[in-house]
């Protein structure tokens, strides 16, 4: 099993095969391993993972103490079960290449809280009849039972707290992988609001140390290019400068032309 933490991103489309497809793009990685359980020590095996950054002084002592040889400063810590953890070591790093397209996955996210809400936005109950002796009863739950128990029966479907809680969205699939940009692109929507933490899980093998080419590698990519350009730029302005313009070929023209012509006969 191949797993991930991310932080979940506004909605957008791609095209594929002149088709819009509706995916949700999410800033996954790269997570370090910070700790390793196994069935010895801890009773399971499982990778705890690192994801984000927060300020040091917003950090709960136990936490830092967990990642101080990391020389990180994680915003969350989750942990993911696993049959082999002796496979893999604390600092291995997580990226988006462990993923590939087409990949079906599982997403799990704290849904959004929509406060205290009754029985018909909750549960979807279609309320009473809008008729003459029901005031004020539209939205109404209804009786709860009988008498006889005096109490209310656990699990009964009533008005309470809505959202914020733990959702999970299954066979999901990914349809681009970014790995540039640690961004994958999900078909369809995912628990949870803009910025919030998501747990992604899929079947395969989970590859770690795959992170693409440091930041710094690539800004020098990038001067290497602006330095081609401004020389070929230089070596167009040479053409230029050395091929005549018209103005001169017409200059040239007329100067023939008074050449030719015949002189005026004397008297």
């Amino acid at each position: 099993m191949k797993f991930i933490l991310g932080k979940k991103l506004s909605m957008t489309q791609i095209w594929v095969n002149d088709r819009a497809i509706a995916v949700t793009p999410v800033l996954a990685g790269p997570c370090p391993v910070v700790q390793v359980k196994d069935e010895v020590k801890d009773g399971y095996g499982a990778l705890k993972l690192a994801f984000g950054q927060k300020k040091e002084k917003n950090i709960k002592k136990p936490q830092l103490g967990q990642v101080k040889n990391l020389n990180i400063k994680p915003q969350y810590l989750r942990e993911f079960r696993l049959d082999n953890p002796a496979d893999f070591k604390v600092g291995d790093l997580i990226s988006v290449s462990t993923f590939e397209e087409n990949d079906v996955i599982d997403v799990t996210g704290t849904s959004k809280g929509k406060g205290f809400q009754g029985v018909v936005k909750r549960h979807g109950f279609h309320g009473f009849r809008k008729t003459h002796g029901n005031k004020d009863q539209e939205r109404m739950p209804g009786s709860i039972g009988p008498k006889g128990p005096a109490h209310v029966f656990k699990g009964t479907r009533m008005g309470g707290n809505m959202g914020n809680a733990r959702v999970t969205t299954t066979n999901l699939t990914i349809v681009k992988v970014d790995v540039e940009n640690n961004i994958l692109f999900i078909k369809g929507a995912l628990p949870g609001a803009i910025n919030g933490l998501v747990m992604i899980k899929g079947q395969g093998e989970l590859k770690v140390n795959l992170q693409p080419a440091p930041v710094a590698a690539s800004e020098e990519n990038k001067t290497e290019v602006i330095e081609e350009t401004k020389e070929e730029t230089k070596q167009e302005v040479k053409t230029v400068e050395e091929t005549p313009t018209p103005k001169v070929e017409e200059n040239n023209n007329t100067e023939e032309a008074k050449e030719v012509e015949p002189a005026a006969p004397q008297a």
